[in-house]
Formats: structure tokens, C-alpha cells, sequence
């Protein structure tokens, strides 16, 4: 599964280091905020070789050589904020981190151990506020600011979703895409009575199963529409008929005979490599498909998407989940990390992330992959943003009630009715004992 999305999903801040820091400082103890201001500590979510990795040790060489400042880097991989859990009770604490939003909320975010992030916000780069490089729709998303309303992520890439085909293969729908959910299933029953797969979808994770529930509840009912329901105690918000419209969408999906026979007992990442091959039309999943399944595609596959129909009277809405950086509470040089935050927002660096690390970086005016176009698109001109699971981080709400359920309802298990029916009951049992 793409590390983006497991751990996609999320959004944090990362800081840095700096003794002068002309460009983007405001005075000789700007950095100043510990023993050693001139050095910080950063835990990253990367490894060595990857190209995220690259781009952030080619950044972090040039900050280094413009401030004089060090940064000690830890490549830790994907076990990054596992290994801040233990740390956040002791003084040895690194000065920035990085990592999805999913992850980093609720560690730092959710429960007040993060800095605030206001001053690198406030950091000029490239001859502009941070603040003014990233666009507002994105600084609007509240989970990103603690209870003062203060942001204490920094994020600098991003994650999206969408309906992916081969544009090589059908031209028709990069101009003309199913513009709500019946012109969607008139699709799927016109590919079916061709003879073609409709569609693909690896039925052993979980993730990309209830995104099929939780986006079309958004599209129906706008961003904040799942949370609302998760948050309700008393269960009662699984009533709502828009909640069993979603489900029975899902239920249309998953009993339709639309997906390739055999993807609920199937392993990831069979299905997607089948669809890549050209043995299904299209793959609803994430904006890392184009590298995740580029090395075994077909010769000549035009990677397009087009994103999941809106309903009539809803104002458009995109999926965006955040890699960024975040700096402990405790840090000891946050001032310097927070300026090495903003230094990584030069658009050189942003550039790199869009052509040479293929994601979707955070500036709106930096430059990306060609496989990228089509989702760019769509964040761009949508008019509202959402976070993966509409930004619930309740501990192991997404992860016990909500997957397993849901796995039932996509996998053909059970009906729309059941699975409100199983939710709710489920919920209140959850908030039961976590209240």
C-alpha cells in the first residue's frame, strides 16, 4: 500500500535552524530559543533513496551552507512519530518533524504538545508570507490550528483522490467526465454491457474500501459532514437519510457486478496492477497511483482522472491531506526550526517535490509531474477542502468501528441498512467508553 496514503492521509509542521538568516530571519537572535540555536534536530518520516528524501537532504544542504546553522537529520522512516510518542515524556524531543496529518494529530495536535506556528507562517520566502505562498482554502482546514486558532502545522505537500483512467485509451473522458453519481453508474453499466471490466479495487485495505462512503457523503452533504456523524454520542446522526444514501451507493458499487470477481479476496496490489494492464476502465485511489503502479503499466498509459461527481446545489470539494512539518512543545530550538520551515517553501524545493518526487506540492504556483495534471486540476478549481476521513482522529475510531464495517458493506457482506444499523451502535458503544 503507498506509504502516502497510510500515512495520508495528515499534516504537521517542520521547523529550522538558523544563526543569520537574512533571507528569511528578522534580526541576529531571531533563531535564538535554546542552548544551541544554531543546531536542531529533525525526525524524519523518509528514508534515505527515497525521492522526498533527496529533495529535503538537497534543501537541507543548502540551508545549512546559507546560514551556517546544522541540521541533524534522522532518517527514520515511517516510524518517525511512533518513536515521538515515548519521547514526548522526556527532554530528548527533536525540534521538528514531519509527517501526514493523520499521524500527527493525534500526537501532537490533538492533545496541545505542539509549538505554534505563527511566526514561520509570518517568515517572508521567495518575497512573500508563507501564509501568502500557501492558499487560503488549505489554511481554512481548522484541524490544522490549536484551540487559540494558532496553525501548528507547516504542511508542504499534499495528497489527493480521484477516478483514475488510461486518458490513451479513453480520450472521451479527460473532456467529458461523469459530471454526477447516475452519469457514474451509466458509465459503469455502459463499459459492463461492452464486455469491459468497469472497475478495479484491492478489497484488502480498508482505507481506500471507505472512501467510497465517506466521499459521497461529503460530495452530498459538503466537508464536515462525516465528522459530524462520527462525533455524535448518542448515534442518533446515523439516521439521517443522506448517511443511508451514501451507504447505498457504496451497496450499488460492491453488488452491481462492477468490480473485477474476485477483489474482495484479493491482495494488495493485485487489482491495481490489473487495472494498469488494462483489465478494468477505471480505480478510484489516491493521487500516488501514477507512481505506485508506473512501473508496470501498459506501454503508452496516459495516467487521468477525473474526481468523484458532485451532487446538484453542493459547491465543489476536494480531498487534500497534508504532509508538512510539526515542532514538539518541548522543543529547544524551535525558533530556528521554525525558520528552516519556511525556508523549505522556496519554490525550488517545491518545484522538486512536483517534477522529481511526482507528489503534489503545497505551493499552488509550483510545478508538477504530467501524470499530476488532472488532480491539480481538480484542487485547484475546487472550492472547498476536506481531510482523508473528513479529519476524524478520534484514537482507533477510523480503525475499529469504522473499517471493519465498512469492509463488510463494500465487500458485498452486508446491505446499506445494516451497515447505518452496525455504525450506530457500534458509535455509541465507542463514545461509551471513550468519553
Amino acid at each position: 500500500m503507498s506509504s502516502t496514503f497510510k500515512f495520508s492521509k495528515a499534516l504537521a509542521v517542520l521547523a529550522v535552524a538558523t544563526l543569520a538568516l537574512s533571507a528569511c530571519g528578522s534580526g541576529a537572535d531571531a533563531g535564538k530559543s535554546g542552548p544551541d540555536a544554531g543546531t536542531i534536530t529533525y525526525w524524519s518520516m523518509w528514508k534515505v533513496g527515497e525521492p522526498q528524501q533527496k529533495v529535503i537532504a538537497g534543501a537541507i544542504a543548502d540551508f545549512e551552507k546559507e546560514t551556517g546553522a546544522t541540521v541533524k537529520v534522522q532518517w527514520q522512516g515511517r516510524s518517525n512519530v511512533q518513536k515521538l510518542v515515548p519521547a514526548l515524556n522526556t527532554n530528548n524531543v527533536p525540534d521538528i518533524v514531519d509527517g501526514p496529518y493523520a499521524k500527527l494529530a493525534p500526537v501532537l495536535g490533538d492533545t496541545g504538545q505542539a509549538h505554534g506556528l505563527a511566526d514561520a507562517y509570518a517568515q517572508k520566502v521567495d518575497g512573500k508570507t508563507v501564509s501568502e505562498l500557501i492558499p487560503g482554502k488549505y489554511l481554512q482546514v481548522s484541524n490544522i490550528k490549536d484551540k487559540d486558532g494558532q496553525p501548528w502545522m507547516l504542511p508542504y505537500s499534499l495528497s489527493s483522490d480521484g477516478i483514475w483512467f488510461d486518458a490513451a485509451k479513453n480520450p472521451g473522458l479527460a473532456a467529458s467526465p461523469p459530471a454526477s453519481w447516475d452519469d457514474l453508474v451509466a458509465l459503469l453499466d455502459k463499459e459492463k454491457a461492452a464486455g469491459q471490466t468497469p472497475l478495479a479495487a484491492d478489497g484488502d485495505i480498508a482505507g481506500y474500501n471507505s472512501m467510497w462512503f465517506t466521499t459521497a457523503l461529503i460530495k452530498a452533504e459538503g466537508p464536515g459532514a462525516f465528522a459530524k456523524v462520527a462525533a455524535d454520542k448518542t448515534g442518533a446522526a446515523w439516521d439521517a437519510p443522506a448517511v443511508l444514501d451514501a451507504a447505498k451507493k457504496v451497496e450499488q458499487i460492491a453488488r452491481g457486478g462492477y468490480l473485477i470477481k474476485g477483489y474482495n479476496a484479493s491482495k494488495w496490489p493485485a487489482q491495481q496492477q490489473v487495472w494498469a494492464n488494462g483489465g478494468a476502465e477505471l480505480l478510484f485511489n489516491g493521487s500516488w497511483i501514477p507512481t505506485e503502479t508506473g512501473t508496470y503499466a501498459a506501454t503508452d498509459f496516459k495516467y487521468s482522472s477525473f474526481p468523484f461527481p458532485s451532487v446538484a446545489g453542493q459547491p465543489s470539494s476536494a480531498r487534500a491531506d497534508f504532509v508538512g512539518w510539526a515542532v514538539p512543545a518541548k522543543a529547544k530550538n524551535s525558533a530556528t526550526a521554525e525558520k528552516f520551515a519556511a525556508f523549505m517553501l522556496k519554490k525550488k524545493y517545491q518545484d522538486a517535490y512536483g517534477t522529481e518526487a511526482k507528489v503534489l506540492p503545497i505551493r499552488a504556483d509550483a510545478a508538477t509531474a504530467p501524470e499530476m495534471a488532472s488532480i491539480k486540476k481538480a484542487l485547484d478549481s475546487a472550492k472547498n477542502i476536506y481531510l482523508q476521513n473528513d479529519g476524524v482522529t478520534a484514537p482507533g475510531y477510523v480503525e475499529k468501528i469504522l473499517w471493519p464495517i465498512d469492509d463488510e458493506l463494500f465487500l458485498g457482506k452486508i446491505t446499506a441498512n445494516d451497515f447505518v444499523a452496525k455504525m450506530k451502535a457500534a458509535q455509541i458503544d465507542y463514545w461509551k467508553n471513550n468519553s
